[in-house]
């Protein structure tokens, strides 16, 4: 017997890709999102507890969520290990006629995912996610979000033998749960700045009624901060950094639950947000200014649905998504070249080839439902007011110049925070590799001994863990860029990744206007350099 384990250990060294895979140390693996945590607000003085925690596990120095870099595009990222293309989220925001033909919809909205499950034959998500994978190998999940988001991790929960069970923003699956949350807790907290009330009672309800039987295989706890204060007084703000605290004390109470019921080292914790910050400089209306340059753009179209030539503009923050009726090639040129010469443009991306604009598909955003043109906004590094580096255009109409937003491709979006310790992970140790949210569910997965249902985009972070079945990693940069010129103008963008074992990671991307006498002429879109 102990010839055939030492074969069978030899066989998963050499074909870890085959149907088997060796489960890591780990009973338990729990996962923390502090939603838009920046990795430099990371310290002493502000995350005592998950400084101490880097210290007897991993930092991710070179931390990457999937772009477009914002909540739910990532949450689905996390739930599948999966490109934006291939889950077939790219946006908070995007407009789906076939469940909404007038507007856009939210992409983590309750109604409008049931009704994408419906009409796409429980497809809404186009690949499994992670806590439907454990299902199937009949592990249990515990989902706990205090936003919405969260449902997209297991929108399914209660309809799987009692496998997993979801909470999201107050709402619980399955239904009946609600009477005894509600009961032990109190009714889920209105809305305060910071939403510290909100995340509390989120990490009660799971440390609490969700673990009364046991810590399952897979916990989340996805806390609202510091996105919400963010958002509202910008990164590196007092409020903003109270937040912060906020979710350390979280962790801490996580932490505490695990040790009181005797299962900290047989568990695996990562602690990762979604995607990084910025501060507004300015924002950019880009419905209303295309309108002024004689565009039909609209925010949503009228009761009769779109006409031929009407744009749909669908804001996500740091990104604006075009949706072209009849996807007219000419009419798309015109609106990607219109962008491009706008001051608030930074790299513009297209389904069909266009002079001087990557494609979806170099973004790995090119799902069915994605738009025609997005357009991700200009950065530069520039500090705000609060002192804090990376400044941004905004399409979103919320929020205003001083206030916190996301979802571009500035590298204070595009770079974000990860660490993560137990029984599986090295030692304090600095991961020098580009790793990614994409990472997230094929690391679990491998801890937990189970084969994915699908290859995923993303790959287990072997070099952070106690057994590295993968020495040979390593990391490639790669600079892509294109121009694009006419008598009136010129354009030049870039975009920067990594690559690591195949999967790759985007670094930043911006560009600018040049004078139409010194561009380039324009060559093949996005080669790479």
């Amino acid at each position: 017997m102990l010839r055939i384990a030492k074969l069978l250990t030899v066989f998963l060294l050499l074909f870890p890709q085959s149907g088997l895979l060796a489960a890591g140390k780990a009973a338990h693996v729990v996962v923390l999102v502090w939603d838009g945590m920046r990795p430099d607000f990371v310290t002493e003085k502000t995350t005592p507890t998950l400084m101490k925690l880097a210290r007897e596990g991993v930092t991710f120095a070179h931390h990457h969520p999937v772009y477009v870099s914002s909540t739910e595009v990532n949450g689905t990222a996390f739930a599948t290990g999966m490109y934006p293309e291939q889950s077939g989220i790219v946006g908070n925001e995007e407009y789906r006629p076939a469940i909404s033909l007038t507007k856009p919809i939210m992409t983590a909205n309750p109604p409008e995912v049931r009704r994408g499950d419906e009409i796409l034959d429980s497809q809404f998500l186009r690949c499994p996610t992670l806590a439907e994978t454990l299902h199937a190998h009949t592990l249990r999940t515990v989902v706990a979000g205090a936003k919405t988001v969260t449902l997209l991790l297991d929108r399914h929960a209660g309809e799987n033998g009692g496998l997993g069970v979801d909470l999201f923003e107050g709402n619980v699956l399955p239904k009946a749960m609600a009477g005894e949350l509600n009961g032990a807790l109190g009714k889920f907290p209105p809305v305060g700045l910071p939403k510290r009330e909100r995340d509390l009672w989120t990490t009660q309800a799971l440390v609490g009624p969700l673990w009364d039987d046991g810590v399952p295989a897979l916990s989340w706890l996805w806390l609202s901060e510091p996105d919400y204060s963010q958002h509202h007084t910008g990164p590196g703000s007092k409020t903003s950094l109270a937040a912060i605290l906020s979710c350390d004390q979280n962790l801490a109470q996580v932490l505490a639950a695990l040790d009181k019921k005797g299962v900290r080292e047989q568990t695996d914790v990562i602690v990762v947000s979604d995607h990084g910050f910025s501060t507004i400089f300015q924002t950019a209306p880009v419905a209303a200014l295309l309108r002024k340059a004689g565009f039909k753009a609209a925010r949503a179209f009228s009761a009769a649905g779109p006409h031929p030539g009407e744009v749909m503009v669908v804001g996500n923050g740091g990104t604006a998504f075009l949706y072209v009726t009849g996807h007219d090639a000419t009419q798309i040129n015109q609106l990607a070249h219109w962008l491009q010469a706008q001051p608030f443009c930074g790299v513009v991306f297209t389904r069909i080839p266009v002079d001087g604009a990557f494609r979806l598909e170099q973004a790995k955003i090119d799902s069915p439902a994605a738009p025609d043109i997005v357009c991700a906004m200009r950065w530069k590094a520039d500090s705000s007011a609060n002192g804090t580096p990376g400044l941004i255009y905004s399409d979103a109409s919320e929020y205003g110049p001083g206030q916190g937003m996301h979802a571009s491709l500035s590298p204070f979006d595009m770079h974000n925070t990860c660490i993560a310790a137990g029984p599986d992970f090295r030692r304090d140790f600095q991961d020098p590799l580009p790793t990614g949210n994409i990472d997230i569910a094929p690391t679990v997965t491998w801890l937990l001994g189970v084969t994915p249902q699908r290859q995923p985009s993303g790959r287990v972070l072997h070099e952070a863990l106690t057994e590295n079945t993968e020495r040979n990693a390593h990391p490639t940069s790669h600079h892509l860029e294109t121009t694009y010129r006419d008598e009136n103008f010129g354009w030049r963008q870039y975009l920067d990744y990594s690559e690591v074992s195949g999967v790759l990671y985007f670094d930043a991307g911006n560009g600018e206007q040049i004078q139409a006498a010194t561009a380039s002429a324009s060559g093949a879109p996005g080669k790479s350099r």
